[in-house]
C-alpha cells in the first residue's frame, strides 16, 4: 500500500514537471500546525507578530511586545521564534533580542518560561507562548530566575528594582551593564 502511494506521488511530480509547473513543496506536520496556530492568533493589542524572512518562512518569526502595565510599561521588546519541524512535539526556541534588566531573561536573551521547557505539551500553541512572555513583563517572577541579581533586587527591594528597570529602559547602566534604550 505504501509503495502504491509513493508511485502515485512520483507520477504526479513527473506530470507537474512535464507541464512546466514547479513542484509543490510538501509542508511538514510542524509547518501545518504552525500555520493553523498563526491563523488563530488572538493577541493583546500590545503584541505584534512579523515575518522578517517573508511569509514563506513561517518557522522563523518575531514578536514585539509593548507592555501596557507594570514595571516595563512603555518599553518595546523583540523576541525571535525558531520553530522545529517536529512542532508541536517540541517547544519553539525563543530568544529576547532586546537586552533587558529582567529576572527571567538573562543578558544573552535566554528566556526562563516554564512552558518553553519542562511544562511544554503539544496542546499548547504560539498564542499561549506569547501570552506567557507578555505575562513575564506584567508579573516578573523572582522565584525562577535566569538573572539572579535582578531577581534578588526584585525580591528584596521592589522600589530599587523599578528604578533599575527605568534606568535600563532609558538606555543607562545598571551595575556594570549598559542597556540600550527600549522606550
Amino acid at each position: 500500500m505504501i509503495k502504491l502511494f509513493k508511485v502515485k506521488e512520483k507520477q504526479r511530480e513527473l506530470a507537474e514537471n512535464a507541464n512546466g509547473k514547479t513542484p509543490v513543496k510538501k509542508q511538514s506536520a510542524g509547518e501545518l500546525r504552525l500555520h493553523k496556530d498563526i491563523s488563530e492568533l488572538n493577541l493583546p493589542k500590545s503584541c505584534v507578530i512579523s515575518f522578517p524572512n517573508g511569509k514563506d518562512d513561517l518557522m522563523n518569526f518575531e514578536v514585539t511586545i509593548r507592555p501596557d502595565d507594570g514595571y516595563y510599561l512603555g518599553g518595546t521588546f523583540l523576541f525571535s521564534f525558531n520553530v522545529s519541524p517536529i512542532y508541536p512535539h517540541e517547544a519553539p526556541k525563543v530568544k529576547c533580542k532586546t537586552k533587558v534588566y529582567h529576572p527571567n531573561i538573562d543578558l544573552e536573551g535566554n528566556v526562563c518560561l516554564n512552558i518553553l521547557r519542562e511544562d511544554w505539551k503539544p496542546v499548547l500553541n504560539i498564542n499561549t507562548i506569547i501570552y506567557g512572555l507578555f505575562h513575564l513583563f506584567t508579573e516578573p517572577n523572582y522565584e525562577d530566575p535566569l538573572n539572579h541579581d535582578a531577581a534578588a533586587v526584585l525580591r528584596d527591594n521592589p522600589k530599587l528594582f523599578e528604578s533599575n528597570v527605568r534606568r535600563a529602559m532609558a538606555g543607562g547602566y545598571v551595575g556594570q551593564t549598559l542597556f540600550p534604550r527600549c522606550l
